[in-house]
């Protein structure tokens, strides 16, 4: 590494310019690759994974660490951050195409999977009071829809805390630990007595269940490089889609319970979906390894892959982006890193999107088995009811996903969540909805319900935009904050004294829908603006 004052000054423009490339997810290291301060020209360095004349056409793999420089920096990195993989990291390591795709589907079902079915215990606890309004929950306990979002308050005051907690501990301790405690806490609503004790309960979930997301999306980023990330996190997404399907059709038996034992029907729900939770709990602290060079333990003596197999997961990892490395993965994130992290103003417009994006699909969601009832639909067939949009909303989502990485373009292709949203809403608006025409008012709020959902975009953009392991667990919080305090303000759009139609609440979200459109429009210019003065800035620099 260069020490002179020019040779500073080049390394930080360089930086600047490695972060330019990845700010309106479009200019992927296409152009100049910088890592770290160290740049890397659009023709090379390559590295031949295998003969360049092999019959199955192994891919060439772009390999900063050719540079010696660059090798060398952060082999100093990795040490002085006592990374756990640091042993495994060869700059000259080789493989084969065929080998990774292999592997990576290897990491699909070992790593992805069990993230999935986490989510899926999640969301179970997370999502069941939808189900148990409808079987009267709301005048067992004397409640009504106007005070609902106890939970994304505390879940919103848990998520960075959560999130230093996790890094300091690691996700494969605390996640299991979260999930195991909070299970408890559901199966405990199954003995609420009234309102005090329900909005304790919900209190304390959203306080165990924060920072749950964003501590998944760091452990998924450990094994999959920024371009499958994406699509991993739309599996990780259909979760919830498939959760709303499982649980409807668990739902519609457990209601049935009504009477036995003298308990509602939602008390079984809420003891027996906390139970299925506890399960995933106690089987994650045996599912989930810290990194690939740490899956070996006494109940998995051969772990799971060959040491071959560890140095590919690993190197292609650091090759995709080196900084994944500059922390160990039970270091602390430090006031300085936290603060850094928080004023980085170049994710702000990030943040400003993920606040109001997910607005106008809160309320309807929510609401769903409410309405329906309200139309005359019964109490058992309002949750068989929300299996249609689920399911739909499951396509969509990796269609849209797909969509992203096919076209390499993440604000325009996410925009199509708004503008969806915005065409129904309006519909519903002006929907006369009368018991008459409930089967219409149904199709129209199931189609609204499948909309093209860009939440897994736009975490992976996130992520992508973050410069470190620091600034990606930090980055992952805040925009999880975001989106919950979003949620709160949804709880506030559809009153009691607007239902069954919520025409007023509709207006307010169409007016929502187009602030949204209008956000992602101009947080477009934002990056592509501030990317052209930022190549401005290199190639005056280069010349």
């Amino acid at each position: 590494m260069a020490s002179n004052p020019e040779s500073k000054t080049a390394h930080a423009l360089a930086d600047s310019t490695r972060k330019q490339e990845k700010l309106d997810g479009s200019l992927q290291f296409d152009e100049v690759a910088t890592f770290s301060g160290i740049p890397v020209p659009k023709n090379g360095p390559f590295i031949f994974t295998a003969s360049d004349s092999d019959e199955d056409g192994e891919a060439i793999k772009r390999n900063p660490f050719l540079d010696p420089d660059v090798a060398n920096h952060w082999t100093a990195v990795y040490k002085k951050a006592e990374y756990e993989c640091r042993h495994v990291f060869d700059p000259s390591f080789t493989w084969a195409e065929e080998e990774e795709k292999k592997l990576v589907r290897r990491l699909d079902w070992r790593v992805c999977l069990w993230a999935c079915v986490m989510f899926f215990g999640l969301q179970v606890d997370r999502g069941n009071l939808t189900q148990a309004v409808a079987d009267n929950l709301l005048d067992d306990l004397h409640l009504s829809t106007d005070r609902m979002s106890q939970l994304s308050v505390d879940f919103l005051l848990a998520e960075l805390p959560s999130q230093l907690v996790s890094k300091k501990l690691g996700p494969d301790r605390w996640i299991p630990l979260q999930i195991t405690i909070w299970s408890i806490v559901a199966m405990s609503q199954c003995a609420i007595k009234g309102k005090n004790g329900f909005y304790a309960t919900r209190s304390l979930l959203g306080l165990l269940e924060g920072g749950f997301i964003p501590d998944i999306v760091l452990w998924l980023s450990y094994f999959y490089t920024s371009r499958e990330l994406p699509i991993r996190l739309s599996y990780f997404w259909t979760t919830l889609s498939a959760t709303t399907i499982i649980t409807s059709i668990l739902a519609f038996a457990l209601l049935h319970l009504r009477g036995v034992a003298g308990w509602a029907g939602w008390r079984w729900l809420f003891l027996i979906e906390g139970l299925i939770t506890f399960v995933v709990g106690v089987a994650s602290f045996f599912m989930m390894p810290a990194y690939a060079v740490q899956t070996k333990a006494w109940f998995r003596p051969n772990g799971w892959f060959t040491e071959r197999e560890i140095s590919i997961v690993v190197n292609r990892v650091l090759r995709d982006d080196p900084s994944k490395g500059d922390m160990h993965n039970r270091q602390a994130i430090t006031p300085r890193r936290l603060w850094q992290a928080a004023k980085d103003y170049d994710l702000w417009p990030l943040y400003a999107i993920d606040l109001i994006a997910f607005i106008p699909q809160t309320p309807p969601t929510t609401y769903v088995t409410l309405t329906l009832k309200s139309l005359g639909f019964s109490t058992f067939n309002v949750n068989l009811l929300t299996i249609p949009y689920s399911f739909f909303h499951i396509c969509t989502l990796l269609l849209i996903t797909r969509l992203s990485e096919c076209t390499n373009e993440r604000t325009l292709v996410s925009m199509l969540q708004p503008l969806w949203t915005l065409l129904c809403v309006i519909a519903l608006r002006f929907w006369p909805g009368t018991e008459v025409d409930k089967w219409g008012t149904y199709a129209l709020t199931t189609v609204l319900l499948s909309y093209p959902y860009c939440h897994t975009i736009l975490v992976a953009w996130t992520s992508k935009n973050a410069n470190n392991v620091g600034a990606r667990s930090v980055s992952a919080a805040l925009y999880n904050m975001m989106v919950q305090l979003g949620n709160i303000c949804a709880n506030f759009i559809y009153r009691t004294d607007d239902k069954p139609l919520y025409h007023r609440g509709n207006t307010q979200l169409i007016i929502i829908n187009l602030s949204a459109v209008v956000l992602f429009l101009l947080t477009k210019i934002y990056y592509v603006t501030k990317n052209r003065r930022r190549a401005k800035q290199w190639n005056q620099r280069i010349q």
